[in-house]
């Protein structure tokens, strides 16, 4: 444990000792920032009976942020420490390949979280210009950040899995959004999508990212749309722990 938690600090503290860890907060606090100034756009001092949680989540922004913060976060976590030569030192020490996997995953994690705090922010300069404050319920934001934080696990670990790929950091980035964009894609296009196969109709007709969020929004928080991406998270960790031990094959 204490091997895990030093892996942990360090691989979190080199994002705050990189330039790119602050330009990838900018950009994510640029775009929530922009998803603010269209609600307020969209609202025009109208009211409205619709939550400010999906009211927030329905601004295209808010996409941008899932979608690319993701593979900024996690491009360098293995490709960099394979560019730089480093990486086959870290595997030499008394820590395992899975310990490796899980602390890089829980700093990038841990990061991801600290990105999104800005918007609690948003929020609260956004309260303060409302008269309604009935819409501004703890549970509808506790909902909300729930949903960020699973859609945030299920990406941040494919980005894991792409940085394992590669030795290029861009490559992973690519790799990682072209994989976050499909899933997207596909929740996206489902309802209109009919195979010859019923059971690949189902399957399909359950990958709805921008269902489930839409419900997480509302304050709703069912307990298949915690397990779909608590699984989804888990396999990609388990592909990104075999691309990582496959060192052992060459």
């Amino acid at each position: 444990m204490s091997a895990y938690l030093t892996l942990t600090r360090r691989e979190l503290s080199a994002f705050f000792l990189s330039l790119s860890g602050y330009v990838t907060i900018a950009a994510m606090v640029l775009l929530m920032g922009q998803s603010l100034a269209g609600l307020l756009g969209q609202l025009q001092g109208a009211a409205t009976s619709a939550p400010i949680t999906q009211l927030y989540y329905s601004t295209p922004y808010f996409w941008y942020v899932i979608l690319l913060g993701g593979p900024l976060i996690t491009m360098r976590l293995f490709a960099l420490e394979k560019f730089s030569g480093t990486f086959e030192t870290l595997m030499t020490t008394p820590i395992s390949d899975l310990q490796v996997v899980l602390a890089k995953f829980t700093a990038a994690m841990i990061f991801y979280v600290l990105a999104w705090l800005p918007l609690l922010g948003c929020m609260l300069v956004l309260r303060r210009y409302i008269t309604n404050t009935e819409s501004f319920d703890g549970g509808l934001f506790g909902s909300l950040f729930l949903g960020i934080f699973l859609l945030g696990g299920l990406f941040i670990s494919i980005g894991c899995f792409a940085s394992a790929l590669t030795r290029n950091q861009i490559t992973a980035a690519m790799i990682s959004f072209a994989i976050g964009y499909s899933f997207f894609l596909v929740s996206s296009l489902s309802g209109q999508w009919k195979t010859p196969t019923p059971w690949l109709t189902d399957i399909l007709s359950q990958v709805s990212l921008v269902g489930d969020m839409q419900d997480f929004a509302r304050g709703t928080v069912d307990t298949r749309h915690i397990v779909f991406y608590v699984t989804l998270s888990v396999l990609f960790l388990f592909l990104t722990l075999r691309v990582v031990e496959s060192r052992r094959w060459k």
